[in-house]
């Protein structure tokens, strides 16, 4: 089953539960309710929101990733569930023992994969992938030359203009970026707790304050398909400077997890890729397998997808 996510704004949401519905009260608006065990992600983006202290013990028992955010519409905290796989314990175990070479195998199986992708979004926008192609074969163990970087350098300018440039604390469509990484990498967060893998221990990030390491190595290749949905949005509605206020924009970054996406060979919501490239990774930290189930090219039109789904 594809699990939900979804974002409260309305201010003055108040949330509680209620044989197992997730309660929802809105002012001016008639009362609803969500099944708990379809909710994947929910994010409230209201400060004046209230919660019973039972809406955060059933969403966690269910699996659930609660994601709050702060007056500038970008995440302030999130809370995952810390049982969420029956061999927990065992896998944590192997995580922890997980070589050097294991660990930069899989960044350079993840860098390639990313670079590939924003190569496939400039292809997609501009008719070239400016280099991204070839150079993302080129990734050795590790990225010791630094390949991601470089890589950079060449993408964003090709994809928002000269002008651009990629800084998080700038508004406008860094804070449109932002805001949709953020978003994935909470679904990513989850995924990796789904595997039964410990996400503070990443296999390249070791920020000793940052909690979700090995969430931040997987988002790196699911990145470029926000940087797509934004390029999108700007070309759709002529607005080169979006703002988060905007809830249309929000809701159109929501709906990647929608988007039907190549990952690994197969046809899945893209939701359901990011569980299947955890629990590949999960495989490669913890039994050994060298190769990684990652996405493959930009989202699937509905037109392809009724073609193929003829045949």
């Amino acid at each position: 089953m594809i699990r939900k996510t979804i974002e409260f704004a309305t201010p003055g949401t108040r949330l509680s539960v209620a044989n197992r519905q997730l309660v929802i009260e809105r002012p001016n608006l008639p009362k609803a309710t969500l099944p708990i065990e379809d909710l994947g992600v929910v994010i409230v983006d209201d400060v004046r929101a209230s919660y019973t202290q039972a809406v955060f013990i059933e969403l966690l028992e269910a699996g659930a990733t609660v994601m709050v955010t702060g007056r500038d519409h970008l995440p302030a905290g999130m809370m995952l569930p810390l049982n969420a796989h029956h061999v927990q314990t065992e896998r944590h175990r192997a995580q922890v023992g997980v070589s050097e070479p294991v660990k930069k195998r899989a960044w350079q199986v993840l860098i390639q994969s990313k670079i590939a992708q924003q190569g496939a979004v400039l292809t997609h926008f501009t008719g070239g992938h400016g280099g991204l192609a070839p150079m993302s074969r080129r990734v050795r163990s590790g990225d010791p030359d630094n390949l991601e970087a470089q890589a950079a350098q060449r993408y964003w300018p090709r994809l928002f203009g000269r002008e651009f440039r990629r800084d998080r604390d700038l508004d406008g469509v860094n804070a449109i970026l932002n805001y949709g990484y953020a978003v994935v990498r909470a679904a990513t967060a989850r995924a990796v707790v789904a595997a039964g893998l410990i996400p503070s221990l990443g296999v390249f990030h070791r920020n000793r304050a940052n909690p979700f390491c090995l969430a931040d190595d997987l988002l790196e290749p699911y990145r470029p398909y926000v940087d797509w949905r934004v390029r999108l949005l700007i070309d759709e509605t002529g607005d080169a400077t979006p703002s988060l206020d905007d809830r249309d924009i929000r809701a159109a970054l929501l709906s990647l997890f929608n988007e039907t996406v190549l990952v690994g060979g197969r046809r899945m919501p893209l939701l359901l890729g990011l569980h299947a490239s955890a629990a590949s990774l999960c495989r490669a930290l913890t039994g050994g397998e060298r190769a990684l189930v990652l996405p493959e090219g930009l989202p699937l039109a509905p037109d392809l997808l009724d073609i193929e789904g003829e045949g």
